[in-house]
């Protein structure tokens, strides 16, 4: 008998009729001589309204009253989800992220799990149920509710499934997996049957939705396997897992687009040394979240350097950086939105060369100009304009063979 915990996005819980279905799959599961523990978010949209309704009450609510509000989103869906499981014949039993002993640190509205003491989610295991927990929340040891940041649910079901020494851990969507590029841009992209915790996690730090950031990184640190499917069909999903050396046989796993980039470039920096921390470190205080930065080789004593941010975080910079690049004796400060960035994937690339070489021709021959390049041990990232971005990931998609046969 395997311990399984599975996780349901908002869109699979998103009506009385998709909660019923989970309803029949999880009873489905039991009955193959399975213990489950289900994880679920809100009914999709409930967030977005509770955020709604919050904002008609008060311009500027507290991040405390924030996540209580919040954590009502997931409390109605496990006692759906209990209700339809136990209506149509189940056992089970719903615990809001305290009662399942989640317990997190402090920081309101995005939280981190500090320790999980599922000692309820056991004894009620133990005597049959199902156990309904809900995703994204959890409490302080002085009891506050907190919430774990959008796509938290996924995070509770990787810890929960860690804690309770699960053997698989299933998260379902409303996709059948993990692709190799985002099907709606590349329409010969393929499913992937098998993926390692640090590819997933370069494609979720390059624009792909499928899985949150931070649940991977738990996965990867307390090595929980875990599975990427439908909660629609019943097909094999992609699995995530720990390296192995068939994964590393291939080179390139996927193509990942991030749009609503921007990039700021700042001429003439003086070329000595605590200047480009005085710039960075104003950006951080100000809370603008940085991702490439490219500095060029010094030509009499000055440098220019250029970052790339989120173009959401263009407002937070205001006159931030002119007035940083004055305070440093620098020159002129360019602003520019409408640029996107390209990553190929693969933990192949470590043993593989001509990935670059391969990937600048395939863009090249196709009129895509490379504004900045950063790379890491398994991506190679280019920032283009991204009225050029869909055109791009086709051809990069196409130049390392991941396109569908038909």
């Amino acid at each position: 008998m395997a311990l399984i915990v599975q996780k349901y996005g908002g869109t699979s819980v998103g009506t009385p009729e998709r909660i019923l279905n989970v309803a029949r799959r999880v009873i489905a599961s039991q009955q193959e001589g399975n213990s489950i523990v289900v994880v679920v978010s809100a009914m999709s949209g409930v967030t977005d309204g509770l955020i709604k309704l919050a904002r008609d009450v008060s311009s500027q609510p507290t991040e405390r009253e924030m996540d209580v509000l919040l954590a009502t989103g997931e409390q109605t869906t496990i006692a759906l989800t209990a209700m339809a499981i136990n209506g149509l014949g189940g056992k089970a039993v719903s615990l809001t992220g305290a009662q399942a002993g989640i317990i997190t640190n402090g920081i309101h509205t995005k939280a981190k799990i500090s320790n999980i003491a599922p000692r309820q989610v056991r004894q009620y295991l133990k005597e049959g149920f199902v156990c309904i927990v809900a995703g994204f929340q959890g409490q302080t040891l002085e009891g506050r509710i907190t919430t774990l940041g959008r796509g938290g649910s996924d995070l509770t079901a990787i810890a929960i499934a860690a804690a309770v020494k699960a053997d698989m851990c299933e998260i379902y969507t409303d996709v059948d997996g993990v692709y190799t590029c985002d099907p709606r841009v590349v329409p010969n992209a393929r499913k992937i049957d098998v993926i390692a915790y640090d590819e997933l996690l370069e494609m979720a730090s390059s624009g792909s939705k499928v899985m949150q950031s931070r649940s991977v990184e738990f996965a990867k640190k307390f090595k929980v396997p875990f599975e990427v499917r439908s909660s629609f069909n019943t097909n094999r999903g992609t699995i995530v897992k720990e390296e192995s050396i068939g994964l590393e046989n291939v080179v390139v796993r996927g193509v990942s687009i991030e749009r609503k980039q921007a990039k700021v470039t700042i001429t003439n920096v003086p070329d000595k040394p605590g200047t480009a921390s005085r710039i960075f470190t104003a950006l951080s205080e100000a809370n603008v979240i940085i991702d490439v930065i490219v500095q060029n080789v010094s030509v009499s004593g000055s440098t220019d350097i250029s970052f790339t941010l989120s173009a959401d975080e263009l407002e937070k910079l205001g006159n931030l950086i002119d007035r940083v690049a004055a305070e440093i004796g620098a020159g002129q400060v360019t602003k520019k939105s409408g640029i996107a960035k390209l990553s190929v994937v693969g933990i192949g690339m470590r043993s593989h060369s001509g990935v670059a070489a391969t990937l600048f021709e395939s863009l090249g021959h196709g009129g895509v100009n490379i504004q900045m390049i950063s790379t890491s041990e398994i991506k190679i990232a280019v920032i283009i304009d991204e009225a050029q971005i869909e055109l791009a990931a086709k051809l990069a998609h196409t130049a390392f063979g991941l396109d569908r046969v038909s």
